[in-house]
């Protein structure tokens, strides 16, 4: 064990975002939470003699589910569910003296551009920032969205794609975080609980976009049944070397866990 969270200023509850180090060695995270507002936090672990040594770089306004990266100059990004007016939001911190300053790119409004982003963030190599959302949008889905970062410090956002929902339009959208091929392409996950969203059956699906003449065109490459194949895919896909996709489902699956199941890990062959 590397670092027990205590639940005060340290922070508590790192949830479902990825660690990341930088060139020293040192660890990065989120907490989700902690005292004394329970909003969540960016942290730093260090390695010392014999062990690690925790320290708080920033306290956000909201909670914190995904991880942060960095970009070629050391700042660091990263998302929160509710922050903003209330619908989530995409920050920056940026490395100044003995501290770190934050910024807040952009606020989501949960209209067209969706709301509560729960995924992580990844760059291209033009130093553009792509990431997902669990509602809204313009199909109520959920969306995935491209931030671009502009010559006077602001950033564009651009609608790539839009998640249809029907019924039951509740956090159905992607969880994850997005993966991007060596041609462009994005790569992610619909999560669903069974109601009626989410995949042509109602529990999920991975699905990839393309860029296409100016925009996206999506691909739906597997619909999740519920059945021996699971359900409820919360995590991101990773490709292999010969390009097969592997993930993990929350539930279903064949065992039984209360008859819910208990989820499986997938391969995805094209």
């Amino acid at each position: 064990m590397l670092y027990r969270f205590m639940g005060g200023s340290d922070g508590a509850y790192p949830r479902y975002g990825d660690l990341i180090f930088d060139q020293a060695g040192n660890i990065y995270g989120t907490a989700a939470g902690g005292w004394p507002d329970y909003d969540g936090s960016v942290y730093q672990l260090t390695p010392t003699n014999g062990g690690w040594e925790q320290n708080v770089l920033y306290q956000l306004d909201d909670l914190a589910y995904a991880g942060v990266i960095f970009d070629r100059g050391g700042s660091l990004y990263g998302t929160t569910y509710f922050g903003g007016s209330g619908d989530g939001s995409v920050f920056q911190l940026t490395p100044s003296g003995s501290g770190w300053v934050q910024k807040t790119i952009y606020t989501f409004t949960g209209q067209s551009d969706g709301r509560n982003p729960v995924g992580g963030l990844i760059f291209d190599e033009s130093g553009n920032l792509y990431g997902t959302t669990i509602s809204g949008g313009p199909r109520d889905g959920g969306t995935v969205f491209m931030l671009t970062p502009q010559l006077n410090g602001t950033w564009t956002f651009t609608l790539l794609y839009a998640f249809r929902c029907l019924t039951n339009c509740s956090e159905a959208g992607p969880w994850s975080s997005l993966v991007m091929d060596s041609a462009g392409g994005l790569y992610g996950t619909t999560y669903s609980d069974g109601l009626g969203y989410g995949g042509i059956y109602g529990y999920g699906s991975v699905f990839k976009l393309t860029p296409s003449n100016g925009g996206w065109t999506e691909t739906d490459l597997y619909d999740f049944t519920g059945g021996s194949d699971g359900c409820g895919p919360l995590g991101n896909v990773i490709f292999d070397a010969k390009g097969n996709l592997y993930g993990t489902t929350y539930a279903c699956g064949a065992n039984s866990c209360n008859g819910d199941g208990c989820g499986v890990v997938f391969e995805i062959t094209p």
